[in-house]
């Protein structure tokens, strides 16, 4: 049975972007990518290959948006064992997991630890709600 704590599969990875409908239009029109849904004000995702490629807009980059930098979300099982187990390795803990959807009865969970290097490091859990 698979480690539901360990890191091993990327689910989303997010790129802020200055300009939405003009990310979108080139990840569409030039990447060929397909539009999965926009979430207004300032989300658009995207398939690639599997893993949901989410344009992040300045309206969702949060105070330091023009500082930021892509960040993977990688997918697990059991969400809050990772991010415990990882905070207690060393990572510096930025946000506890927390439900940030529900939709169609499942929630969306994430958390986020920085890497010491100016990154953040995400996870993600699509779990019954």
């Amino acid at each position: 049975m698979p480690d539901p704590e360990k890191l091993s599969r990327i689910k989303q990875i997010a790129i802020p972007v200055h300009d939405v409908s003009t990310a979108k239009r080139f990840y569409a029109n030039v990447l060929g990518l397909r539009h999965l849904f926009d979430a207004p004000p300032a989300l658009s995702f995207f398939d690639c290959g599997g893993v949901q490629l989410m344009l992040a807009g300045p309206d969702a980059q949060g105070k330091d948006g023009n500082q930021q930098h892509p960040v993977l979300y990688y997918d697990v099982t059991d969400i809050k064992a990772a991010y415990e187990r990882i905070v207690r390795a060393g990572a510096e803990g930025l946000h506890e997991p927390h439900v940030i959807a529900r939709m169609n009865g499942r929630e969306i969970w994430i958390a986020e630890m920085s890497d010491g290097q100016g990154n953040i490091v995400a996870l993600m859990s699509d779990v019954a709600g």
